[in-house]
């Protein structure tokens, strides 16, 4: 059977469906596995999501990748992702990045291990937790896994609490341009350099308001887009960000969002194939997002669009006291 480290990966899920002259009928399921309990499992598969009771499965197994990302392309994403969603406080221990912005988002609020912090493993999470003392923020640390796989192995010796999973996955922009075409029966996507203030108000609605550090966040790439989408009557339904880091080779996509209203329309999509075309036009080839894995009705939305795991990340967080 599966297990949780499988969360995040491609499996192959055999169930019994029926049985027929005292044999039981078996159907399979590829997808990516989105989430495991003690009852059942949930796949993202191409034709949407899936989720599986225990109790049905005959055989569950992990499909092995046919190439699995090195730790210089996890670095590489890590740095693209940290580039696209740039922390006004940052400063360096040792290779390590520590990231405060008024404790506004988990990943800008907590530190990268990547590289050599330049001292034992044991005194850099000292270190860690100094520095966001004193800023009065909680300590926390992003562990990309298996890369930072030693540090979060210290950090359970220590108490540290979890996060959901995030799933980091990638697409070639290609790819989501063929399963995105244009969309004429659709209000077109505004692409803006600047997000408008009806935009400010759905991102501010679903990260729990703006601190001051939010707009050096939204705003602080050189090569972004905020993209749009309004009703007839001017009303906005539909918002998303899109910047291009990592030396020109990464869309970054964030804050993906349709009001209720207007969902199950197609507008996500509608957006992210718009910034699709925008990333190709500056020259960028791959699409990158970052989504909990428990969010399954977005991680199969992105499925659907091309994207699968490249890795995945912990946000660790540090005991009461620390």
């Amino acid at each position: 059977m599966l297990r949780r480290q499988d969360v995040g990966h491609r499996v192959v899920v055999r169930r019994i469906i029926g049985i027929r002259g005292e044999r039981p009928i078996f159907s399979d399921a590829l997808g990516e596995l989105v989430d495991l309990t003690e009852t059942d499992l949930t796949l993202a598969t191409a034709r949407g999501t899936l989720r599986v009771p225990l109790r049905e499965i005959h055989r569950a197994k992990r499909v092995p990748a046919a190439l699995r990302p090195t730790a210089a392309a996890v670095a590489a994403l890590e740095q693209a992702a940290n580039e696209a969603w740039p922390a006004p406080v940052q400063e360096r221990l040792g290779s390590w990045l520590l990231r405060s912005a008024d404790g506004w988002t988990g990943r800008a609020n907590s530190a990268l291990p990547i590289g050599d912090p330049d001292r034992p493993l044991e005194a850099a999470i000292d270190a860690v937790c100094r520095w966001y003392g004193e800023l009065d923020q909680p300590a926390m640390i992003n562990v990309p896994l298996p890369l930072a796989a030693p540090v979060g192995v210290a950090l359970d010796q220590r108490g540290w609490g979890a996060r959901p999973l995030t799933l980091v996955q990638t697409a070639p922009l290609p790819t989501i341009l063929d399963a995105a075409p244009r969309r004429p029966d659709l209000r077109p996507v505004v692409l803006a350099s600047a997000p408008s203030d009806a935009w400010l108000a759905i991102a501010s609605g679903r990260k729990g308001g703006l601190p001051g550090a939010a707009h050096h966040l939204l705003t602080a790439v050189d090569r972004i887009r905020f993209a749009h989408v309004y009703d007839h009557d001017g009303e906005l339904l539909a918002i998303a960000r899109g910047t291009v880091t990592g030396a020109g080779r990464w869309l970054g996509l964030v804050l993906v969002e349709v009001v209720p209203h207007a969902r199950r329309r197609g507008l996500a999509q509608h957006l992210i194939g718009e910034l699709a075309r925008w990333g190709l036009e500056c020259g960028a080839r791959d699409a990158f997002l970052q989504v909990e894995e428990r969010n399954a009705a977005a991680v199969a939305l992105y499925g659907r669009l091309g994207f699968r795991t490249h890795h995945t990340y912990l946000t660790r967080t540090a005991p009461a006291g620390t």
